[in-house]
Parts: structure tokens; sequence; C-alpha cells
């Protein structure tokens, strides 16, 4: 039977596939240059979204009005070891072709798996709470509405993008880093009009401090604000099956390229968190307004101090973060669930399970920086399996093969998950001596 003129029509490509093709001529050697990271960047700007989260707003806000600029050295660290992390998140996935979660399902028993499902299960639902709180505050703020009918906007908003997935990687790439674009250039205007001390800046990022249970206690949020445990599962998963290796030199090429996509995303989301602390140092701490504590009184002292456009600035900066680290945050439920326990519920269904807690802390009323606060502060309790297991895999070299870690990877590598755990259990020492700090929640 002869081919009629509708069996000849071909489908163009989607943006996915000419992404593959593009990188698999970068990998046979057609394509070189600048151009040939193109590809191959997209993955650390979905994960990077979750550097830029409201929790960061939060914790970064209260530690520049409280302390200046002396907690800047907490950002940068927090920034740093997220990059090796998420680099080596990423490069599990590549070598591997599988994700952490699904790594540990195979080599550990059982029962440790779904133990490791609940936790991490637990650490997705503060983020999820952090990241909708924040976008609803900022449109509570900027449009009149009621925080709940705020939440009840980004999750809808969030679930119409996640639709997205089903077209592709690419697409879904690109709108997050469009929002982290729009970010940036808040963040930019933010840094224009409150003009902060660059001396006192660049001294305060590698000088470390610490005085007392209010700067320990934002010191461990803004750590977990930052290395988040959810955002080290996904990394694996959006690179395990993005491009292919065909054999080692291609794997070591594709690594090679996802690390200066970490190298970049992560530089600005760790830029972009500096940005953060330092505008509430120059503004609220050396502007004689330490009393504030909250994302809402953030906006009100913005008004007066640098007008209202600084202040509409920050809100869009705030509602951009909560949305796009909300999208990524229920991308990474998904596979945290089913690489686990090996099944998946429906997006629309996940979507509602985790905006819960939200509501549910909306309609009691509770402090909502207090709240996003302690989210971050559960994140970094949490963070030590992931960081631990994520070690233990890359430097096992019956899973990485050539790409096993370097003995200088697994020797920073461990210092870091040392630091962090220390700061935790610094904390649980307060929390049981009951000096809770002060200072969240104002």
């Amino acid at each position: 039977m002869p081919a009629t003129e509708a069996d000849l029509i071909v489908e163009p490509p989607s943006s996915s596939e000419r992404t593959r093709i593009a990188a698999r001529a970068v990998l046979e050697g057609r394509r070189k240059g600048l151009w040939a990271l193109i590809p191959f960047a997209g993955p650390a700007f979905i994960a990077s979204v979750a550097y830029m989260d409201p929790g960061n707003f939060a914790t970064n806000v209260q530690g520049g009005a409280l302390f200046g600029y002396q907690l800047l050295w907490v950002v940068v660290f927090a920034n740093l070891t997220a990059m090796l992390f998420q680099a080596l998140s990423a490069k599990l996935g590549i070598v591997t072709g599988k994700n952490l979660p699904e790594v540990c399902r195979d080599r550990f028993p059982r029962p440790v798996s779904l133990a490791m499902w609940v936790v991490s299960e637990i650490a997705a639902m503060a983020t999820d709470l952090a990241e909708i709180l924040g976008a609803a505050i900022g449109l509570s703020l900027l449009f009149g509405l009621p925080l709940f009918i705020g939440a009840l906007i980004t999750g809808i908003i969030t679930y119409a993008v996640l639709i997205m997935q089903s077209r592709g990687f690419r697409q879904i790439e690109s709108l997050i880093t469009g929002f982290v674009g729009a970010i940036v250039l808040c963040y930019v205007v933010e840094t224009i009009l409150a003009r902060p001390d660059w001396r006192l800046v660049g001294y305060h990022a590698v000088v470390p401090w610490l005085d007392g249970p209010s700067s320990v206690l934002l010191a461990v949020g803004i750590i977990g604000a930052t290395v988040m445990p959810h955002a080290i599962y996904l990394h694996s998963s959006l690179t395990q099956d993005r491009i292919v290796p065909r054999n080692r030199t291609e794997a070591t090429a594709i690594v090679h390229f996802s690390n200066i996509d970490v190298l970049i995303a992560l530089g600005i989301a760790g830029i972009v968190n500096m940005a953060m602390m330092y505008m509430s140092a120059a503004v609220f701490h050396f502007g004689g307004h330490v009393e504030v504590a909250s994302i809402q009184s953030a906006y009100q002292t913005l008004t007066p101090l640098l007008g209202s456009a600084a202040a509409a600035v920050f809100l869009l900066s705030l509602m951009a973060s909560g949305m796009s680290s909300s999208v990524v945050g229920t991308m990474a439920g998904q596979v945290i669930m089913q690489g686990f326990v090996g099944f998946t519920i429906p997006l629309w269904v996940r979507r509602v399970v985790t905006m819960v807690p939200t509501l549910i802390i909306i309609g009691l009323g509770v402090n909502t920086t207090a709240a996003l606060v302690l989210s971050q502060v559960v994140l970094s309790l949490v963070l030590p399996l992931p960081v631990i297991v994520l070690l233990a895999f890359t430097g096992d070299r019956s899973i990485m093969a050539d790409h096993v870690n370097r003995p200088h990877v697994k020797t920073i590598g461990l210092a870091a998950a040392i630091v962090v755990i220390g700061l935790n259990c610094v904390l649980l020492w307060q929390a049981m001596h009951h000096a809770v700090p002060h200072a969240v929640g104002g």
C-alpha cells in the first residue's frame, strides 16, 4: 500500500532530542569551544534553585540583620560544600545510570531502604514547607492576598509547571534557569541599592565567627537551607539518563562538563546567598534595624529605607524562588519514593500531600519565619544521611570503577561532613539544655 502524505510527515525533534544530538556531536569531536558546554548545562541549574529558596531568605535575612556580615563565612562554606556534593551526585548518576536512592535500594537491606525513605520524605516535606510559605508570603505582601490563598495559588502554579516534565527535560531546565535569572537580576538591583561595605564582605566571607546560641542556630539553619538533602538525591536522577555515555571516555567527558555546570550554577547560587545576607546586613543591621527577624518585617522596613521599588523587587525574587524551588522539591520527592521503594504516586497527589503541613501551619497562625528557619534546621539534621552514603558510594571502586573518588576528594568530603555533623551536635546539645535562641521568629 503506497504511503500517504500524512505518513511522510516527520515530527521535528523536541528540544530534549536536539540537546542529545548536540551532545553526541560534542562527544564525537564535531562540536568544540564554549558552545560544547551548552548541551550539558541544565541539571545543576535545576539543583541550584534549592540553594536560593525561601529558607535561604529567612536564614540569611535574620543572619544579616542580627550579626551584620559576620556569618557570611557560613554561606561560603555551605555553598562550597554544596558544590562538592552536587558534583558527586551528578557523577554517580552519569557513571552508574542510577540515582542515589536506587543505588541505596540495590546495596542496602529493604528495612534500611524503607527507613531512609521515611527520613528523606520528612526532609522533602520540610523543604516544601519553606518553599510554599515563601511564595505565599510574597503573594500576600505584594497583592494583599491571604496566606492560605497564596499557598493554594503556589501549589497550582507549580503543578502546572511540573506537567512540562512529560515534554522532556530541556523545557523544564530552560524554565527553571529563567527563574534563576530572575532571582539574580533582582539581587543585582538590591546590591546596587543597598551599597554594602565590600571590605567587610570580603573579610567575613573567609574569617569564621560564632558567638552564642543564636548565631549557632542560624549557622546550622543556613547550612540546612543551602546543602539540601533532596537536592543531593535529585541531581543524580537528572544526569542518570540525560546523556548516556557509550564508553569510559565519554563518561569522563560528560562528568567534566557536569562539573563545569555545577561550578557555574552553584557559583551563581552562592553569590545570590551572599547578596541576601549582605543586603540585610547593610540595610538592617547597620541601619539600626537589628530587630528585623522575618521576611514580612524585612519588606516593611525596606520600603521606607530604600523605597517601594526595592521592596517590590525583594518580593518578586521571593516569589520566583518559592515557586521554582517548590517545583524542584516535588521532582525530588518523586525520585526519593521511586528510588527507595520502587513506586511513584501521581504528581497531583504528591503536590496535595506535601502542601498539607504548610496549610496547617498557616491555619494555626504559626509565626511563618520561625517555621521557615526551623524547617531548615530539620534539613540540616537529616543531611548527614545522603552525604555519608554518597561519599561511600562514590568512593567505592566496585560501583564507580575508574571514576571512584580520588584521595583528596575523599578527605575534603569527609571533613565537610564532619563540620556539618558537628554543628548539628551543638544544636542538639543546646536543645537538650533548653538553650533555644530567641532570635528565631523574632
